[in-house]
C-alpha cells in the first residue's frame, strides 16, 4: 500500500503507484506533524533559561533585569500578536503560519544564544512571542488534511508528540548538566533541533481549505491559472483578488461573530472555557517565574535538578490524561466540581512552595502543581470539544489563549511592573489566585449538582405520579 502525505487521498491511488484503497491517508500529515511538534519542543535550554541570562557565566544580566524588563515583553507580546495571528492563519490555510512559528522559534534562540545586553533578550522574547501566537495554526492544522473519523486519534498522537518531546527535551538538559556540560551546550542543541522542526515544516502538505469557511479560492486559482500577459489583464487580476481577499476578510468576521454567539451560549461551555482561560493565566505566570525561586534557593547551583523535575512533572502529567480519558465520570453533572476540587491542590502546592527554602520540597510541590494542572486542562480540552463542532475547535482555542494571555499581562503589569514585589509575595498572589478559581468553580459545581438532582428528582416523581395503581385483591 502506498504512503500517502496529502492526507486526501481517499480511495484514490497513492503517489506511490499502488491502485489499492488507500486506509491510512492521515499517517503522512499526522507523522509529519508529530516531528515537528517533537523537534520543536525538545528545547534542553529551557529549565535553565534563567540561570543562563543571570548566571555570570554567560549574559551577565541581573534577576532585576530579567524579571522586570526582559520576561514581560513575551506576555505582552503575545497579547497583541494573538488576534491578527489567528485571523491571518485561516485565510493563509496554517502551513504558512506553521513555517513562520518554525522560523521564530529559531531566530529566538538564536538571538539568546549569540546576543548580549538587555535589548538583545527583549528582542528574543518578542521574537519568541510571535512562535507562542501562532499554536493555534499547529493545532489546528490537523484538523483540515484528515477526515472527521480520524481526529480524535491524530490529536492523541500530536498531543503525545508535543509532551514526548518536552520531556526528552527537560530530562536531556538535566543529564548533560549533571555531568558538568556547558549550558552553551544546551543552547546548541536546542537551535539544531528547532531547525530540524523548521525544515519538517516545509514538508507539510498544504490544506486545499479553510476550517472557518470550508471554500476554494476558485476566483483566484482560475485567474492564477491564465497565461496573461498585457498589463489591462494583470489589473483585472490583482483587482478580483484583492476583492476577493476583502469579501472573504469580511465573511471571516461575520462567521466568527456567529460562531462565538454559538459556542459560548452554553453555559457549559462557558465554565470550561473559563477555567482553561484562568488556568492558563496562572500556570504560564508560575512557570515563567519559578526558576527565579530555584536560583534564589540555590543559587548559581549547577547540582540543580530543574531539568528533571520538569520532564518527570511533564510524564507525570502526561500519564494523568491518559488516566483522565479512561475515567467513567458523568462530567456534565461532576466536571465543575472537580476542577474547583483539584484546583486547591495546586494553590496549596504553591502556598508550601512559597514557602520552604528547601529546594527538594519546592521541586516536589512543583511536581504536584504542574501534574495536576496537566489533568485538569485536559479534562475542559475533552468537554470543550465534547460540545463544539469540530471546526469551532480552533476558534475557541484562539480565544482561550487570548483571554488567558490578557489576564497573564494584566497580572504581570500588576505584580511585576507596578508593585515590584519580591518573590515570596510574587508566589502568595498566584496562590491566592487559585484559590479563587477554586472557590468560583466549588460553589458553582455545587450548585451544578443540587440543580440537577433536584431535577432528576422531579422527573422522577412526575413519571411515578403518571403510573397506573396496581389494583389488590
Amino acid at each position: 500500500m502506498g504512503f500517502c502525505w496529502s492526507g486526501e487521498c481517499g480511495n484514490r491511488p497513492c503517489w506511490a503507484g499502488h491502485y489499492m484503497p488507500c486506509h491510512a491517508e492521515w499517517v503522512g500529515p499526522t507523522v509529519l506533524l508529530c516531528i515537528y511538534g517533537f523537534c520543536s519542543m525538545m528545547r534542553p535550554i529551557e529549565p535553565f533559561l534563567t540561570e543562563f541570562l543571570t548566571g555570570g557565566t554567560y549574559k551577565n544580566l541581573t534577576s532585576e533585569q530579567v524579571t522586570r524588563q526582559v520576561y514581560p515583553v513575551w506576555t505582552y507580546s503575545s497579547l497583541f500578536l494573538l488576534i491578527p495571528v489567528l485571523l491571518v492563519t485561516d485565510y493563509l490555510r496554517y502551513k504558512p503560519v506553521i513555517i513562520l512559528q518554525g522560523f521564530s522559534y529559531v531566530t529566538a534562540f538564536l538571538l539568546i544564544l549569540f546576543g548580549s545586553g538587555v535589548h538583545s533578550a527583549q528582542l528574543a522574547f518578542f521574537v519568541y512571542s510571535i512562535s507562542m501566537a501562532a499554536d493555534v495554526a499547529y493545532f489546528s492544522y490537523i484538523y483540515s488534511v484528515v477526515q472527521p473519523r480520524y481526529y480524535q486519534r491524530v490529536t492523541g498522537y500530536v498531543k503525545g508528540a508535543i509532551l514526548l518531546g518536552f520531556s526528552m527535551g527537560a530530562l536531556l538538559a538535566q543529564l548533560l548538566v549533571s555531568l558538568g556540560v556547558s549550558l552553551y551546550c544546551l543552547a546548541f542543541i536546542t537551535v539544531i533541533s528547532l531547525s530540524v522542526a523548521l525544515i519538517t515544516s516545509f514538508f507539510l502538505p498544504m490544506p486545499k481549505t479553510s476550517l472557518f469557511l470550508k471554500e476554494t479560492y476558485s476566483v483566484q486559482q482560475g485567474m492564477s491559472g491564465e497565461d496573461s500577459h498585457d498589463s489591462e489583464s494583470q489589473d483585472v487580476y490583482v483587482w478580483v483578488k484583492s476583492v476577493t481577499a476583502a469579501k472573504h476578510v469580511g465573511r471571516m468576521f461575520r462567521r466568527l461573530a456567529l460562531d462565538c454567539k454559538k459556542c459560548y451560549s452554553s453555559v457549559a461551555v462557558l465554565f470550561f472555557c473559563t477555567w482553561a482561560a484562568l488556568g492558563k493565566c496562572g500556570f504560564y505566570q508560575v512557570v515563567q517565574y519559578v526558576q527565579f525561586v530555584w536560583v534564589h534557593i540555590q543559587p548559581h547551583n549547577f547540582t540543580a535538578y530543574n531539568g528533571a523535575v520538569d520532564g518527570l512533572s511533564t510524564l507525570s502529567g502526561a500519564a494523568a490524561t491518559v488516566a483522565v480519558g479512561h475515567m467513567s465520570l458523568e462530567w456534565s453533572l461532576w466536571g465543575e466540581l472537580v476542577l474547583g476540587g483539584f484546583t486547591i491542590l495546586i494553590a496549596g502546592a504553591l502556598f508550601l512552595m512559597d514557602l520552604t527554602d528547601n529546594i527538594w520540597i519546592s521541586y516536589i510541590f512543583f511536581f504536584l502543581f504542574k501534574s495536576v494542572y496537566m489533568q485538569l486542562s485536559t479534562i475542559c480540552t475533552f468537554q470543550i470539544a465534547k460540545m463544539l463542532n469540530r471546526e469551532r475547535y480552533a476558534l475557541v482555542l484562539g480565544l482561550n489563549s487570548f483571554v488567558g494571555t490578557v489576564l497573564q499581562s494584566v497580572l504581570t503589569a500588576v505584580v511585576i511592573n507596578t508593585l515590584q514585589l519580591t518573590l515570596t509575595s510574587q508566589f502568595l498572589i498566584y496562590a491566592s489566585y487559585f484559590v479563587a478559581i477554586s472557590l468560583l468553580f466549588t460553589v458553582r459545581g455545587v450548585y451544578t449538582v443540587i440543580s440537577m438532582k433536584r431535577a432528576a428528582g422531579a422527573n422522577q416523581e412526575e413519571r411515578d405520579a403518571h403510573l397506573p395503581e396496581v389494583s389488590t385483591l
